[in-house]
């Protein structure tokens, strides 16, 4: 029995399938891990949210296009165009998108060591407050009030990270930091603007994973979300593995075996 984490889907059924065939998963045994952004921009959508809620063995974290459909299903906003009507017209939407809602921010293997989030751990936590942390946002997210949180996430501010911040304020950074982020500087200032490669932020900002008082060193955290890098941050130095490698762009799909680091890519 093996575990395999994958990168961004984004709706693209297809690969996964052809990956997971690849790797030779047994779906009876093995067990799969998700950095996210399971849904959008690949046209299969909802085949890959009926397929990895069905699975027997499996660990998903919420990543931004994920918030994206839960906010379309609960009416927050309503864009001209987007790539979600499979998912908003199936019959058994409700089922899948109650389900989508109830999976966590972040993941934490203590036994193994291994921790799993869309875009990283904010610099400034340790894991044990980053799961406290995810976890006030996980039971708004599940309860009565998810409507009213959705309606309140979109936003860069705050773009800092302070203990007194409170209700709404809070839970956006928190939601963006476990699923937007990527540079930020050394006091832990998240920005947002840039998404490309490193080199390309302002000055002063570096990516979220090289701040020298990062405080989560010690754990292993596997991460998506930022396309850009291509995979090519894979530094057990750093503890830091990046698997988005932008496979709705016409690129790879990564898995990487946890057990003993393998790459796989489809």
């Amino acid at each position: 029995m093996s575990t395999y984490c994958i990168g961004d889907i984004h709706g693209c059924y297809r690969e996964l399938q052809e990956l997971l065939d690849h790797i030779g998963v047994s779906l009876k045994n093995d067990t799969l891990w998700f950095v996210g952004d399971l849904v959008n921009r690949g046209k299969d959508s909802l085949a890959v949210l009926r397929f990895i809620k069905e699975l027997p063995h499996k660990i998903v974290v919420l990543g931004n296009h994920d918030f994206y459909l839960l906010a379309l299903y609960y009416g927050v906003f309503n864009p001209a165009s987007h790539t979600l009507d499979d998912v908003l017209n199936a019959k058994d939407r409700g089922d899948l998108l109650d389900w989508l809602r109830c999976q966590p921010l972040m993941h934490y293997d203590a036994d193994a060591n291994w921790v799993l989030a869309h875009a990283g751990i904010y610099p400034l936590w340790d894991v044990v407050s980053a799961k406290k942390y995810a976890n006030e946002v996980e039971d708004i997210l599940r309860g009565p009030d998810c409507q009213f949180l959705l309606q309140h996430m979109f936003g860069n501010k705050p773009d800092i990270w302070a203990e007194n911040l409170r209700e709404f304020a809070r839970w956006r950074f928190i939601i963006n930091a476990f699923t937007r982020m990527r540079f930020c500087d050394a006091d832990g200032r998240l920005e947002f603007a840039c998404q490309g490669v490193i080199g390309t932020q302002p000055p002063g900002f570096m990516p979220w994973f090289d701040v020298s008082k990062r405080v989560a060193k010690n754990e292993r955290i596997v991460f998506g979300h930022w396309a850009a890098l291509a995979g090519m941050v894979l530094e057990p130095s750093k503890n830091v593995f990046a698997l988005d490698t932008g496979c709705v762009w016409g690129r790879a799909l990564t898995a990487m075996r946890l057990d003993d680091g393998v790459i796989f890519r489809n």
